[in-house]
């Protein structure tokens, strides 16, 4: 798979200017010895993508917004990838993708935010190369179709490394995993933060301004994950996820509310035993364990200090208020073609949200319209989720214009 047992791993971000791809940067900064980053990907952000393309002399760039190619600032990016004699540079989602196939790339890290990481997904793995999923969307809309193909670059490996997920619940999961035999699994527990409304009634959402629910306690994120965060989607995401990274029926899975998000996950084994992993609350600590495996590196952070971390609580998470994580759910079990329904509309009904024209209680609301409204078919392929995608999103803005 790639050149991956040479001494230096070759990376392609996709998404490197937001949060995930910012902080994957920094990783491979601090150790340049063992990293090298040979293709960046954004959507709309070219003069970010122009600092990092010339800090990191990448050769090999992509913009996916098609609507930039003629973009006076795309020149420079022209003019400097084709100063090699191999550079390149392109325009559109089909130039993004062209990126995760780069021979000499061994490791793509997917940090695009949405549906759009999908195909990018499935391209890296049908390319044979390792994925660093920061992604939720690939899984939960497309893991009937991802997850096959990465079972099979293992077997032919002999060992599980195909997807790494970057998250730090699924990176936690796997690691509390590693050794161990899922037969003799009782139960995931996902963690959760509980987000900055943590306590509140539905009669005390009904007000909630973007600027309320983009304050995070605990993690620094982008804005659509930290809203996810907020109504609890982010978590019905990650149980989705998890159903497939791990092959987990519903049922053992749990969401179990950590305020201190010092607990990223734990695993709860047949005899009662139960592993957790604890670590600071920094992407880093998660995007660097994607980039290393098998080996673990220097810590990018200061590590917890038990000494001072004071009392960790528990508590289950109240899914009348927050209705996505039961929305969820149910869209997993139902399986087949209903999470790409779930998600297309969460993702127009964040975005409505964010811009001022929904209320914060109606992303939940419109989800559950949505979902409603569709005739659930098994998953086929990923024409046919982007055709499911595109009716969802449509269902989901009339909704919220009927409403407005």
């Amino acid at each position: 798979m790639g050149s991956s047992n040479s001494s230096v791993r070759r990376v392609v971000v996709l998404g490197s200017t937001g949060s995930i791809g910012t902080q994957t940067l920094d990783v491979v900064r601090r150790n340049a010895d063992k990293l090298e980053i040979v293709g960046l990907a954004v959507n709309t952000s070219v003069d970010a993508l122009n600092e990092q393309m010339r800090a990191f002399g990448v050769r090999h760039v992509a913009v996916g917004d098609a609507r930039l190619a003629s973009d006076p600032r795309c020149d420079e990016l022209r003019s400097f990838t084709g100063g090699f004699v191999d550079g390149t540079f392109g325009v559109g989602s089909d130039a993004v993708t062209d990126l995760v196939r780069l021979p000499e790339a061994d490791i793509v890290v997917n940090a695009l935010v949405g549906a759009a990481g999908l195909r990018a997904s499935y391209e890296t793995l049908a390319a044979g190369k390792v994925l660093a999923l920061a992604n939720k969307e690939s899984l939960v809309v497309g893991g009937d179709l991802i997850m096959p193909l990465a079972r099979r670059i293992d077997e032919a490996a002999g060992f599980k490394h195909a997807l790494m997920p970057i998250d730090s619940e699924h990176g936690a999961i796997y690691q509390c995993l590693l050794g161990e035999d899922p037969r003799e699994v009782a139960r995931l527990w996902v963690t959760a933060s509980g987000g900055p409304f943590r306590g509140r009634t539905r009669s005390d959402l009904t007000d909630i301004t973007p600027a309320q629910a983009l304050a995070h306690p605990t993690w620094n994120m982008g804005a659509k994950i930290s809203i996810d965060s907020s109504t609890l989607m982010n978590k019905g995401l990650e149980v989705i996820e998890a159903h497939h990274l791990f092959e987990m029926p519903y049922d053992k899975i749990e969401v179990v509310v950590q305020p201190q998000s010092a607990i990223h996950s734990m695993v709860e084994f047949a005899d009662g035993s139960v592993i957790a992993h604890l670590g600071t609350t920094d992407m880093r600590i998660p995007i660097q364990f994607a980039l290393s495996y098998p080996k673990r590196w220097s810590a990018p952070v200061e590590p917890l200090d038990f000494r001072t971390l004071g009392t960790l609580e528990f508590a289950a998470p109240d899914v009348e208020t927050f209705r996505c994580l039961a929305l969820a759910r149910i869209a997993g079990e139902a399986g087949g073609t209903l999470p790409a329904v779930m998600n297309a509309a969460n993702e127009v009904a964040v975005a409505s949200f964010l811009a001022g024209e929904g209320s914060y209680l109606g992303i939940a609301e419109c989800v559950e319209a949505v979902m409603d409204a569709h005739d659930v078919r098994a998953v086929e392929s990923l024409d046919q989720l982007e055709e499911i995608d595109a009716w969802a999103r449509d269902r989901a803005r009339r909704w919220i214009t009927d409403r407005a």
